[in-house]
């Protein structure tokens, strides 16, 4: 039997650097993912679930989420909300360094929905921490986002990126689903499923055996 579902919300960087600043988010549309962010952070509300909120902090005269910066600030979609808790973070996974951890176990959360910025940075740490630790973890893939990438190992598109952690997230982290998914679970209080690696792989195999 499935564990009585105790969430929290955590709402990860979404800030104006992802946004009009030097790190824009290019899939999903910046456009859905923060009209999302909002939707979950109302549904959240309403269901009267814990909302966690995480800023990414850079020392003065960083290239981003420098602390002051217009880019450091968190995006009005967010900050025209209220939350139960917030903090800064300086490293990629949002229990590293912070009250994270504990503020979850005094508040019995057994759950964490995760959303915001970036899908395969911020967002992948904290849910394979959550994992780690024991939790269950929820990823709504339409309110979050990448940006591409070109480095010595290749390049990579933001729709490759979100796409494929977004699989690999729902094969073992995390249950990934939409946040129109998510609110229809608050509705009748029912756990997500994940899938597991094995099913996942075995699909992919059958799917190429087939063509």
């Amino acid at each position: 039997m499935s564990q009585q579902p105790q969430r929290a919300l955590i709402v990860i960087d979404v800030q104006n650097e992802y946004v009009s600043g030097n790190l824009p988010i290019e899939f999903p549309d910046i456009r859905l993912s923060l009209a999302n962010i909002g939707k979950a952070m109302d549904a959240a509300k309403e269901a009267g679930i814990p909302i966690i909120v995480v800023q990414q902090l850079a020392p003065v005269g960083s290239p981003v989420f420098a602390q002051g910066s217009h880019g450091w600030e968190l995006h009005e979609v967010v900050s025209s909300r209220s939350w139960d808790h917030q903090f800064a973070k300086k490293l990629p996974s949002a229990f590293v360094g912070t009250d994270l951890a504990d503020w979850l176990s005094e508040h019995q959360i057994n759950t964490l929905t995760v959303i915001g910025y970036m899908t395969h940075n911020c967002c992948d740490s904290t849910i394979k921490h959550a994992f780690h630790a024991g939790l269950a973890v929820e990823f709504l893939a339409d309110a979050a986002g990448s940006l591409p990438y070109i480095n010595k190992a290749g390049s990579a598109s933001a729709e490759e990126i979100h796409r494929t952690f977004s699989v690999a997230m729902q094969a073992k982290f995390a249950a990934v689903m939409s946040t129109a998914e998510w609110m229809i679970l608050l509705c009748n209080n029912t756990v997500a499923e994940r899938d597991n690696l094995f099913q996942s792989n075995q699909r992919a195999r059958a799917a190429r055996l087939a063509k």
